[in-house]
């Protein structure tokens, strides 16, 4: 039987002002992070997690100042907490699978379908029957999860610049991963959000609505921006060599 924790989500990261919280008792596949970034006149959270225990409950200091979710993509580990905020910002080309998720989506490994758990299981991160090592609850139940929509209340486009008061970043459309993905940029200390375009491990090019050209003209895009720190959406940080070895092992791939 798992484990029931109290402690749902972990400090996992910060830098430059932003932190960073993951899901740790959640499969590697779908612990993704959560980066709140404080603001002088209001705050942004990056992404959301899978919905699986309350943030307002586990992480109120996310909802202390007025904040907006930015959801850097629509996949379920981004997306499933994205319903407890009133302010709801993603791409245009996100919004359908934000308005209706898919209902099929639990977190039992024999849910996800036959070629994608080969897939895993080829890369070294089989699906086991839970995607869960511990529970939020007692009687939680892992297959009975389902992701609520949550439409976006705005819609972004690449050039628009938030502004904190404090602080500025600007909208960089990111599609490869996702056809809506998006980054978020802060030009004055070179700290981009990625999301799911840029982390530590094999990058998936191949989901349902993925673009392998697509994604190598971001990859372009990016070898030509002046990052400092990626602040990516699963796993650690990366520094800008890093970034630049990334960008072109996939460019020669």
């Amino acid at each position: 039987m798992e484990e029931i924790v109290d402690h749902w989500f972990t400090l996992s990261e910060e830098y430059g002002g932003v932190a960073g919280y993951t899901e740790p008792h959640v499969h590697p596949l779908l612990r993704a992070n959560i980066w709140h970034i404080p603001g002088r006149d209001r705050d942004l959270v990056v992404d959301s997690g899978c919905g699986i225990a309350p943030l307002a409950d586990r992480l109120p200091r996310l909802f202390a100042h007025t904040p907006a979710l930015v959801l850097t993509h629509s996949h379920l580990d981004h997306m499933g907490g994205a319903h407890e905020f009133a302010e709801r910002w993603a791409h245009a080309a996100e919004a359908a699978q934000l308005r209706a998720p898919e209902t099929w989506i639990s977190l039992r490994g024999a849910d996800f379908p036959e070629d994608f758990r080969t897939a895993m299981a080829e890369l070294g991160a089989p699906l086991g029957e839970s995607l869960l090592t511990a529970l939020p609850w007692e009687g939680y139940d892992p297959g009975a999860h389902h992701l609520r929509a949550a439409p976006p209340t705005r819609a972004l486009a690449d050039g628009e610049v938030l502004d904190l008061g404090d602080r500025r970043f600007e909208v960089l459309h990111l599609p490869g991963h996702s056809p809506g993905s998006i980054g978020l940029y802060e030009r004055d200390t070179g700290i981009l959000c990625s999301g799911d375009v840029v982390y530590e491990g094999p990058l998936l090019d191949d989901a349902p609505g993925s673009d392998r050209e697509a994604y190598r003209a971001t990859m372009e895009r990016l070898l030509r921006l002046p990052v400092t720190r990626v602040l990516c959406g699963h796993g650690p940080s990366l520094g800008p060599e890093r970034l630049r070895e990334i960008c072109r092992a996939y460019l020669g791939s």
